[in-house]
């Protein structure tokens, strides 16, 4: 196959009026709706449905038995023309399954770039996920939630509808999210999920240097060590740091909850901010 060929299985069913760029792989027994647009170089395994008003980017990959731009789980849904969009380098392992929006959502589904969605994962209506975000096997996002960059979802975990998790978050697995996630944060349990303090590890991985997760430190001893409320917590960040991206992620997070965000901490908490 050469650089811009197109491979087309002869058993699948591909609309004639869907938009296949060059280098599209497509194999045998998939199904491809009439307004799905496919990017360069995307490869998409033997029994894959695609529908929808669905736009896919380049060079993504998509495991056999996936289900992308389907209607929504949402019984307030009429058949409503709602949209998915989704990003370049994209991998879809098995069965994971993408919905489309909602009217009375964003309208539709987004996915940025380079993010891995593990086998039974599941990205509901109006959902947003952003760039270089893990989702293991059986991740599970209700109803119109944010997944901000670099975010990890662990396995079997589920997020509850309209919910955010912050950039560089870590869900461990087995976890119930019923409120936002601060940025830079490691949470994990069900009742009631609970923290357990910096996302380190991912933070020292991603290049943070001794000094920026010094700061982080400082500030969620703020947030979630003392005697503050959270409004007053984000007062005495203002005052005590200088802007910065963290700082400003932290506060401007903080300040756009709707759900409030997850505060209790584990007893391992002392530890991780010491």
């Amino acid at each position: 196959m050469g650089e811009n060929d197109i491979s087309l299985h002869p058993t699948s069913t591909i609309h004639p009026k869907a938009q296949i760029d060059s280098g599209v792989w497509v194999g045998p027994y998939c199904f491809i709706g009439e307004k799905v647009s496919i990017h360069k170089n995307t490869r998409i395994d033997a029994n894959v449905y695609i529908d929808g008003l669905t736009e896919i980017g380049e060079d993504c990959h998509f495991s056999p038995f996936s289900s992308i731009g389907t209607e929504p789980q949402d019984i307030t849904y009429k058949g409503e023309e709602t949209l998915v969009k989704i990003g370049d380098r994209n991998i879809f392992r098995e069965f994971v399954t993408v919905h489309r929006g909602t009217v009375k959502g964003r309208e539709k589904t987004i996915i940025g770039n380079d993010n891995y969605f593990m086998a039974y994962s599941h990205i509901a209506h109006d959902c947003y996920v952003g760039n270089e975000t893990i989702f293991l096997h059986g991740a599970t996002l209700g109803g119109h939630v944010t997944i901000e960059d670099y975010t990890t979802v662990g396995a079997l975990s589920g997020v509850h509808q309209f919910c955010r998790i912050g950039k560089y978050a870590f869900i461990g697995g087995f976890s119930v999210i019923t409120q936002d996630v601060l940025p830079y944060c490691r949470v994990a349990g069900s009742r009631p999920p609970v923290l357990y303090g910096l996302n380190a590890i991912g933070l020292r991985r991603r290049g943070f240097s001794r000094e920026r997760i010094g700061i982080l430190k400082r500030m969620f001893k703020i947030i979630f060590y003392s005697d503050l409320n959270t409004s007053q917590a984000v007062e005495r960040i203002r005052e005590e740091f200088s802007p910065g991206e963290e700082r400003d992620e932290i506060i401007n997070f903080i300040q756009d909850s709707r759900r409030g965000i997850i505060k209790k901490t584990s007893e391992k908490w002392d530890v991780d901010l010491g």
